[in-house]
Parts: structure tokens; sequence; C-alpha cells
């Protein structure tokens, strides 16, 4: 077990300096504007995981709601639940001294697979293979807390909702690892990936591998799945991915600009919700959900005012067919 978290250490210890470092940012800003939130390290992880949440989320969301593929973030939410269960398991009853949220991103990843491969090897529609998989793994969590195999102990309230207080440095750390393959990948193959949400068909005539982007699509957004779920918990993880993108759909006019926007939206209902989450005493994962369905209202506003002023300044064709006789 020692050797286990020696080695883990060593390979997050850069990562470790740099959340020192942000926390000493974090804390001399809540010596200058005396913000009582920004004084404790735990909010200083727990800020940083939301604005990389803010960030992941959105970015692979938005691919997924224009593939009509918004449920599957519940479905890998309840199969990274079982890889928790996994992993607290392993803990209780062989004392590996794993990580559960290593087991969690293995668990999901294998999940995103199978939603794939139960939809290409059957033929059945993918709401159908996460129905299953998404079945599967929370069964499968389940058994493994009620086992209670050697006196297991799981607190498993965090997990099923978030909570500010028990992100680790090392579950921060794990999570900026998370944010940089996320972001990476998806910067070098956007083109490929917007390619295939749009036109299937086309995207394989032109030879990209389709089934191979869809693959790597389902494995990014369980990587997301398990990094939200620290603050997020399972049950409302899968929230991030779509209602900031549902948002930012009403206001914006082209896919990149939908992306910029769902990512600002997102990052104002983090800040706001975990804000709110902490002075208010409350579940964070909940604050921030009812905060980013509360800027959605306000953008489906915003889209239906934009559109009305639209057609208000559109001119009549009586108008132009007038102005060119003229």
């Amino acid at each position: 077990m020692f050797l286990q978290t020696s080695a883990l250490d060593a390979v997050l210890g850069p990562l470790y300096w740099l959340l020192a470092l942000w926390s000493e940012l974090l804390g001399w800003l809540g010596g200058v504007t005396g913000l009582e939130l920004l004084q404790y390290p735990f909010m200083h992880r727990a800020i940083l995981v939301g604005l990389c949440i803010g960030v992941m989320a959105p970015l692979i969301g938005t691919f997924l709601v224009h593939r009509q593929l918004a449920l599957i973030g519940d479905a890998l939410a309840h199969t990274a639940f079982a890889g928790v269960a996994v992993g607290l398991f392993l803990n209780g009853v062989l004392e590996l001294g794993v990580s559960p949220y290593l087991t969690a991103v293995v668990v999901a990843v294998i999940a995103a697979l199978l939603i794939e491969l139960i939809s290409e090897a059957t033929g059945a529609y993918n709401d159908v293979s996460m129905a299953i998989v998404l079945s599967t793994g929370f069964a499968l969590g389940t058994v493994l807390i009620s086992l209670n195999a050697g006196g297991l102990a799981v607190g498993i309230n965090q997990y099923l909702f978030g909570n500010l207080s028990t992100v680790s440095a090392e579950n921060a750390a794990i999570l900026l690892v998370l944010f940089a393959v996320i972001v990476g990948v998806v910067g070098v193959t956007r083109n490929q990936l917007l390619y295939v949400t749009f036109d299937e068909t086309a995207a394989a005539v032109a030879g990209i591998p389709v089934s191979w982007y869809n693959r790597v699509m389902v494995m990014l957004t369980a990587l997301v799945v398990v990094g939200a779920m620290q603050i997020m918990g399972v049950i409302l993880v899968a929230a991030m991915l779509v209602v900031p993108v549902a948002g930012a759909a009403q206001v914006s006019r082209s896919f990149t600009e939908s992306l910029l926007v769902s990512v600002v939206l997102a990052e104002l209902a983090v800040l706001l919700g975990i804000g709110a989450a902490y002075y208010g005493e409350a579940t964070a994962g909940g604050v921030i959900v009812l905060v980013a369905v509360a800027i959605y209202a306000v953008a489906v506003l915003l889209g239906k005012l934009q559109t009305a002023i639209r057609t208000d300044e559109a001119p009549e064709i009586g108008a132009i067919d007038t102005e060119l006789a003229d």
C-alpha cells in the first residue's frame, strides 16, 4: 500500500506543486478581499476543480447535444459510481490502497466502450445500450456497497451528491490530468469530431474512421463524468454536460460561438453555485445545477429577444421591391 501511494505521489508530484501555488494565490486573494471561502485549502481545491469542470463539461457536451447523446452522461455517471464502489471495496477488503477515482476512471472508460460496442454488435439504438450499461453499473455499485465484506464502511453520500470538503489534493491532481487529456484530445481531433457529429455518412465517405471517433467521444465523456463527480455527485453530474450547452444554443449562431458561450455559462454557474453552497451550507452539486438552470432560463429569454429584434429589423419583401423599382 505504501509503495502504491508513493508511486502515485511521485507521478503527481509536479501537480501538487501547482496546487500549492494555486492555494497560495487564492489565500492571498482571500486576505485582500476578506472572502471567507478563499481562506481554506479545501475550498481552493474545490474552486479549481469547478473551474476545470466548467471547461471540460461544455467542451464535450456541445458535441454530445448536437449528436442527440445528452443522456450518455447519466449512464456513465452510474457506471463511474460502480468504479468508486470497486475502489472502496478493494481498499476495504484487500487493502490495496488504490484511489476510488482511479478505479472510477477505468470502469467508466470500459463502460463507454461497451455502449458503443453493444450498439455496433446488436444494431440497437444508443439509448438501449446506454440503458443496459447504466442499469448494470448501478447494480454493481449497489451490490458491492451492500456486501459490507470485511467490515467495509462507506460514506457513500459524497459520491451520490458531491462534497466540496472532500476534494483531496490527490483527487484534484488527478482531475488536472483528466483536464489536460480532454482539452488536448479535443484540440487535436476537433475537425474530425465536428465532421462526424454533423454528418457521419459524409465523414465515412471522406475516409474518416467514424467508429473510432465515436469511441473517442464516449471515452472523453467518461473522463469528464468522473472528474465532475467530485463536486457534482453521480446524480447531477450529467447536468453540466447539457444545461450550459442548451443555454448557449439559445443565443449563439455558430458551433464555435456556442462552444465558447457554453464554457462561459458553465463557469458562471460553477462559481456562483460554489459560493452559494458554501455560505448557504447546501449541497454544491444541487446549487450549481439550479444556478445553471436559472442561467438557461435567462438565455432563453435573451434568445427570444434577439429573434424579435432581428424580425423587426428585417425589411418587408414589398418594401424591397419598391426600392428596387425606384
